[in-house]
């Protein structure tokens, strides 16, 4: 009997992912600490979303796409990450805790025709779910493995939780869909009625409520970050007025 399984004509083992599912390294940790020390030096006041994106590609050695539509936006080798980041008072409190991560612009108008979504709860939810589905299923066609990864943050007290999960593709029939006295539509499970999805009419914004798991890493800057000045900067790199060209501006549209 043999005790390994076999290997496939065709199996593609090119693009493993660097680590296992949920469970980041600590040399990653440090260099997401880094970088985020460097900017709080800089000026800079908060960690945003494309922020974040190009901080994790670094810290990786991967490609930050810096697109606002679809899933994937960090590439490493054929791998993918779908990166979100969001404030919170207490990041470290945050595990065994839902938290809401918007993801995307989900519009039934636009992608089914759905011209009033209060019609039929049920068709605008399956609608909304159907495009994250393809959108997602879009990106697994291009890269092998896809995740989800989620900086919490609060930048006055220096504080950060970092956590990865499945890129899922859900079965609509799997919810119960209504609207809320805020007139947002609310995805449920059937089985126990737990709140999974939120969709906005205005704006068509989806939001995927997730449970932040036990694996996931929390760190802290834990020195006062000094404030770099503009002056200080300037000098390092023996900046002098002669660097600026004032131009005329080309104006195409003569006037006689």
């Amino acid at each position: 009997m043999p005790t390994k399984e076999p290997r496939l004509r065709g199996q593609n083992t090119a693009h493993k992912n660097k680590w296992q599912l949920g469970f980041i390294p600590d040399e990653v940790l440090f260099k997401i600490g880094e970088q985020i020390t460097h900017r709080l030096a800089v000026g800079n006041v908060d960690i945003k979303g494309d922020d974040f994106g190009n901080i994790f590609a670094n810290s990786i050695d991967g490609i930050h796409r810096e697109s606002p539509l679809g899933v994937a936006d960090v590439l490493w080798n054929g791998c993918a990450w779908s990166v979100k980041t969001i404030k919170n008072k207490k990041p470290h409190n945050l595990v065994g805790k839902t938290i809401r991560l918007i993801s995307g612009r989900n519009s039934p108008d636009f992608s089914v025709g759905i011209k009033n979504p209060h019609v039929n709860p049920t068709e605008t939810g399956r609608a909304v779910l159907s495009i994250w589905n393809s959108r997602l299923r879009e990106a697994q066609e291009k890269h092998k493995d896809i995740r989800i990864i989620v900086m919490v943050r609060n930048i006055e007290t220096k504080e950060f939780l970092l956590f990865e999960t499945d890129a899922n593709r859900y079965v609509a029939s799997d919810f119960n869909w209504s609207f809320n006295k805020r007139n947002n539509l609310e995805g449920r499970e059937k089985i126990n009625g737990t709140h999974r999805f939120s969709w906005q009419p205005h704006g068509s914004q989806f939001t995927i409520l997730r449970i932040v798991p036990a694996s996931a890493r929390c760190f802290k800057i834990n020195r006062r970050v000094p404030n770099i000045q503009t002056q200080y900067i300037l000098d390092k790199i023996n900046y002098k007025q002669n660097w600026i060209s004032i131009l005329e501006s080309k104006n195409n549209n003569k006037v006689d």
